[in-house]
């Protein structure tokens, strides 16, 4: 059985080696392309016809090398058909995500475990965020040095300015002919003179009050209070009431009794009388029904 692999070739007998010529065709203008056999790398939906293209089917696909680098990385692009509308579908490779991006033709089928994948924060994120919060803090930094510094020089100036004031005055006071050996505190002194005449104003509030006239209650005499006069106290005496002789019973005449049906009186509680004087005052023949007055 012979190899299917051919080894050898066949050579005419007036084979010229030299009459083959090296011949160079026009150089290709553009980006670098390049037929491979590729699989697709993430699941996708044709956006011409609606068609799923599942993950690793194989295409063959036109390779190009694009201009965009990442770190120094090149980005290639990669062209392919859909198995069903022969629509042409465009992705790339995305170094930065160790993934694929697609561009137009179709789209990526949603992911939830890739989306969760960048949610999360890169290196590459991370690492401007702690570029972001030094800068911020030596922000903050220099801002609290120049207020330090800002008072500092505030300080020195109030000091200078005081030197020179008292300078001044020692000078003038040479020139006068007086030499001060001791400079006096004009704030100090201020302060005692104000301190002085408040409390020469309130000594002088005392004195006001103490000259002015005692505003007090006027003592009562005694004969200006009027004694309670005393009230005689009213005698209540019992009158004795008399009973007058019946003539009709005198003479035998016997009056019928007419019967009457009547209700009990109600009971009262009794009364009592009030006391007695000592002293009673009597009235004689007060109230009384004789007719010999």
């Amino acid at each position: 059985m012979s190899e299917r692999k051919v080894l050898t070739k066949y050579y005419p007998p007036d084979f010229d080696p030299s009459k083959i010529t090296r011949q160079r065709g026009p150089k290709q203008s553009g980006p670098k392309l390049q037929t491979v056999r590729l699989m697709a790398p993430f699941s996708m939906k044709c956006t011409h016809c609606g068609e799923f293209i599942y993950k690793g089917r194989k295409f063959n696909a036109r390779k190009e090398t694009t201009d965009e680098k990442y770190y120094n990385i090149a980005i290639y692009r990669f062209y392919i058909r859909c198995t069903r509308c022969s629509g042409e579908i465009t992705f790339k490779t995305d170094p930065k995500n160790m993934d694929y991006e697609c561009e137009r033709g179709a789209k990526r089928n949603f992911e939830p475990w890739r989306e969760a994948k960048l949610a999360e924060e890169t290196e590459e994120e991370r690492l401007d965020r702690l570029e972001r919060e030094e800068a911020e803090r030596d922000a903050m930094k220099d801002l609290e040095t120049k207020v330090h510094d800002a008072k500092t020089e505030m300080a020195i100036a109030d000091a200078l300015d005081e030197i020179r004031s008292r300078n001044a005055r020692i000078e003038r006071a040479d020139k006068d002919g007086v030499v001060q050996t001791d400079v006096p505190d004009l704030a100090a002194e201020r302060r005692k003179r104000e301190e002085e005449e408040d409390a020469e104003a309130a000594r002088r509030a005392f004195e006001n009050l103490k000259a002015m006239p005692d505003i007090g209650e006027e003592a009562l005499d005694e004969e200006m209070i009027e004694e309670p006069e005393e009230v005689p106290v009213p005698v209540f005496v019992k009158k004795q009431v008399k009973v007058k002789k019946d003539a009709a019973a005198a003479l035998g005449i016997k009056k019928k009794v007419e019967v009457t049906s009547f209700a009990p009186a109600p009971v009262r509680p009794p009364v009592k009388a009030p006391p007695l004087a000592k002293n009673p005052v009597l009235l004689a023949d007060y109230g009384s029904d004789s007719d010999d007055d």
